[in-house]
């Protein structure tokens, strides 16, 4: 947010609040500069770094990150099999997104779809043979590219830091506690 954007949101609220009481409250809320600096930091560094990461898949691979991490889930499933709904909740993925990749790569032959046996209105996808394939060939480029532009970046005591302050905003941010049960982290999805 520019300067003039903060000051016209300042006045906005200013006039909004009719209680001065009620105006210093929120703006307390407001990042301090050290604060400011370090949002903007990991708001940077996320979005390249992801930018980076697919970037470097799709060129050598033909595979964005997202389709990369549905065949890391899959890879690491019992039988290579997941079902849709958590195969999504697993990727962070809405059910239409999902489904718009998992049609992608099935017309790529990478992964195919069939109803549960559990239950007929579920779907199921499976990793192909032949996504497979791809997955192990592209692990080392995602892996390579995760080192050479994060963890080597870091001290051991950064990287690990940096792990557990995401994992507590995961941790907040989920919408139930069991909502990622069943999805593991592993080193290959780094």
């Amino acid at each position: 947010m520019g300067y003039g954007q903060l000051v016209a949101l300042k006045q906005l609220v200013r006039l909004s609040i009719n209680s001065s009481r009620a105006y210093d409250a929120v703006m307390t809320n407001w990042l301090n500069h050290d604060q400011q600096q370090q949002w903007r930091a990991y708001i940077a560094a996320t979005t390249l770094l992801h930018e980076q990461l697919s970037r470097e898949l799709q060129d050598a691979h033909g595979i964005s990150i997202a389709d990369y991490e549905i065949l890391v889930r899959l890879s690491e499933a019992h039988e290579r099999t997941q079902r849709m709904s958590q195969l999504a909740d697993c990727t962070l993925a809405s059910r239409s997104r999902l489904s718009h990749q998992i049609d992608r790569l099935e017309r790529a032959g990478l992964v195919r779809r069939e109803a549960c046996n559990e239950d007929r209105r579920g779907q199921n996808a499976i990793l192909t043979d032949e996504g497979f394939a791809l997955l192990v060939d592209a692990a080392p480029t995602h892996v390579t590219g995760v080192r050479s532009h994060l963890v080597d970046l870091l001290t051991q005591d950064e990287f690990n830091a940096l792990g557990r302050a995401c994992a507590i905003v995961a941790e907040h941010l989920a919408t139930s506690p069991g909502e990622r049960a069943g999805c593991g982290t592993t080193a290959e999805t780094a």
